[in-house]
């Protein structure tokens, strides 16, 4: 069974397809720039990266261009369409309408579409591949996977804000948390490294790139996130904030006379680590100048990881424990030196890692344990694609 996996953001559409008995990707790519003149294709299969110079005014030429190079002898891994089973979706925010992915419907369109004032920068990009998917294939399945709906196990004592109730019943604020595929994916892998049941562990999560967030799981449900209302909450990121005093945002709109859409701004696109080092968004640039005695990028740093590790000690409290810590993504998957230093500050609670052989993980599923460790420590790479595709299967199965 091949599926084909689609993220979509409002000027680009990165996808896969995967064969799922095999769990094999057999070609991914980015069309980016849709919309102006000069967007393109990159595409790659077999290892060889091909990139196509097409113009494609809308999401719907994309995704058609897409499909002719899918089908395509020279670069293609189908027949043709007829070889996919079904397209899953990847949706941000699904609020608390969805609590699992779901097949794909004018109902489910509608839902999607109300959720979008809590993502308005994600869910209306994810609508714009679903309808036009729509269009160019109407009778193939489609299914839609949430970042949200993974979240949707977290107690209502810890996903509760203590604003007035009123807010809460009448525009739905409170915690959602996300990179729920994500953690997902990463808790049943680990889960069958161990070769133990997902239901037995205690497992911490730490999704770390420019888009962090931290989930406490247990019986392979999530207990604990990070991240909030939307993407912005929780721990520092590349450019987002994370948490804040709520006094800091109205204090700086007020000396700054600015708007809450230019406070956004600030808080999504120029702050985390980007606003403190003044640097780079990417960690490398930021771990590279600090070694060459920047003040500033080794500030943000020790900031990103001391704020994990105390999100990492608070999933501990939502767990009353953890078996097992598990580190993924851009930074999780390839920062050695931000794992080191977030696991120092748990070494109190017997975190303790291999550090000589951490030095040696960059990118690879590894255990990096130390003898003497109470807790197991993974650096596990994600595969939300591989995840999508999974979920979707099952539903159109």
């Amino acid at each position: 069974m091949k599926i084909l996996v689609i993220n979509s953001g409002s000027s680009s559409l990165k996808y896969q397809v995967i064969d799922i008995e095999k769990e094999e990707m057999l070609a991914k790519g980015n069309f980016e720039r849709i919309g102006q003149e000069n967007s393109f294709l990159t595409h790659k299969v077999n290892g060889v990266k091909h990139k196509f110079e097409h113009y494609a005014k809308s999401h719907k030429q994309a995704i058609e261009f897409i499909l002719s190079r899918l089908t395509n002898p020279h670069y293609g891994v189908l027949k043709d369409l007829s070889e996919l089973a079904g397209i899953g979706h990847r949706v941000v925010h699904g609020g608390e309408k969805f609590s699992e992915p779901v097949i794909i419907t004018d109902e489910v369109i509608k839902g999607i579409e109300e959720c979008q004032e809590l993502a308005p920068l994600h869910n209306p990009a994810a609508l714009l591949g679903i309808k036009a998917c729509k269009k160019i294939v109407p009778e193939m399945k489609m299914v839609a996977v949430f970042d949200t709906a993974f979240h949707q196990t977290i107690e209502k004592e810890r996903y509760i804000y203590p604003i007035p109730y009123e807010y809460y019943q009448k525009y739905g604020i409170r915690k959602y948390g996300f990179h729920g595929t994500s953690h997902e994916y990463v808790a049943n892998r680990v889960a069958k490294l161990l070769n133990q049941d997902i239901k037995k562990l205690k497992i911490i999560n730490c999704h770390l790139g420019q888009g962090a967030s931290i989930c406490a799981i247990e019986n392979g449900k999530s207990q604990e996130t990070s991240m909030g209302l939307t993407p912005l909450g929780g721990i520092s990121m590349g450019t987002r904030s994370g948490d804040l005093d709520p006094s800091v945002v109205t204090y700086i709109m007020k000396k700054e006379n600015l708007s809450p859409e230019e406070t956004e701004n600030i808080l999504n696109k120029k702050s985390g680590v980007y606003g403190i080092s003044g640097v780079s968004v990417d960690f490398r640039d930021i771990e590279q100048d600090a070694q060459s005695g920047g003040h500033h990028a080794k500030l943000a740093l020790d900031n990103f990881h001391y704020l994990a590790a105390s999100y990492i000690t608070k999933c501990m409290v939502a767990l009353n424990g953890v078996d097992v810590l598990t580190f993924t993504a851009g930074v999780g998957e390839k920062g050695q030196d931000s794992r080191e230093a977030i696991c120092n500050y748990l070494e109190v609670f017997g975190v303790k890692i291999d550090k000589e052989y951490n030095q040696k993980i960059k990118g690879q599923e590894a255990e990096i344990t130390a003898k003497d460790s109470k807790v197991r420590v993974f650096v596990i790479p994600t595969n939300e694609e591989l995840m999508i595709a999974k979920q979707t299967a099952k539903l159109i199965q």
